[in-house]
């Protein structure tokens, strides 16, 4: 197929395929005669780049996410934070335009650009899925001013910890295995499953009363050969081993909770909530501790 044909077959004009042929985003071949020779492969490749470009993609993010939906899975978490840091900022655009103190908004203004940076740090410093869904988990909490000492501390032992923590070690049959079993999950997704623990956490007693079917068929489950022989097992144990490990539970969390006093609120329930489960579900216990 020559360029004329797939300019009218993929609608993109000329000059942007010349251009995304440059940028490497794709290679036809080259015929004797220098003329070049687009597959049905490099067309419907550049449907998906003329697509992603009016999504507001820059050429750079669709290099990593034209044959990957794992950058893409983590663009579109980007965006999503995105959308709320431009949603606290219009905020303060509208207290500007009300006369409000020039000093306080550059405050808030930092306070915003601090909590971008730690979501975006763990969206980068913890793989795949993981850090999608703490980025977005952790995002909710990251909404209040620093306003003391031990708050700026906090702030930077959790960037400090995040710039340094290690790799997770994963085995590549494990990291395919759960690329290949959360790359469906949308940002929509992990906002509804972390909404859901938020709300189980919020009132414990009713959650295990109406799940009580399900929460014995999964420990059930949990307690299996059949699960200690999974692949998913595996993956669980080597990020309870990197989070006890790598500072997570002992630098990260603690620091949570000075910075963010709704993420302390809501570690408290969770503690309460782990109490109860364990109580209805004694069992649990020594299967988290096996992990």
């Amino acid at each position: 197929m020559f360029i004329k044909d797939v300019c009218l077959e993929a609608k993109v004009t000329k000059k942007a395929i010349e251009y995304y042929i440059e940028q490497g985003l794709i290679t036809p071949k080259i015929l004797e005669n220098g003329y070049r020779d687009f597959s049905d492969d490099d067309c419907e490749k550049l449907k998906k780049i003329s697509m992603l470009r009016k999504l507001g993609l820059s050429v750079d993010e669709i290099k990593r996410a034209i044959d990957s939906n794992e950058e893409l899975n983590k663009i579109a978490v980007k965006r999503e934070l995105n959308l709320n840091t431009e949603s606290a900022k219009k905020n303060l655009i509208d207290k500007i335009s009300t006369g409000a103190n020039t000093g306080e908004i550059l405050k808030e203004l930092k306070n915003i650009e601090k909590n971008k940076t730690i979501t975006e740090k763990l969206l980068e410093a913890f793989p795949g899925y993981y850090g999608r869904f703490i980025a977005l988990h952790f995002s909710a909490f990251l909404n209040e001013p620093i306003s003391t000492v031990e708050q700026q501390e906090a702030y930077d032992q959790i960037v400090k910890f995040l710039d340094e923590a290690p790799n997770l070690d994963m085995p590549e049959e494990l990291e395919d295995f759960l690329i290949e079993n959360t790359k469906h999950i949308s940002v929509q997704n992990i906002l509804e499953i972390d909404n859901n623990t938020k709300k189980s956490i919020k009132d414990t007693d009713n959650f295990l009363k109406e799940n009580k079917d399900m929460l014995e068929f999964y420990i059930q489950y949990k307690k299996s050969d059949e699960y200690k022989s999974s692949p998913a097992y595996m993956i669980q144990k080597k990020l309870t081993e990197f989070n006890s490990t790598s500072g997570y539970y002992n630098v990260f969390i603690p620091a949570m909770k000075k910075l963010s006093t709704s993420y302390a609120e809501y570690y408290k329930k969770l503690e309460i909530a782990n109490e109860k489960l364990i109580k209805a579900y004694p069992e649990v216990e020594n299967l988290n501790s096996q992990k």
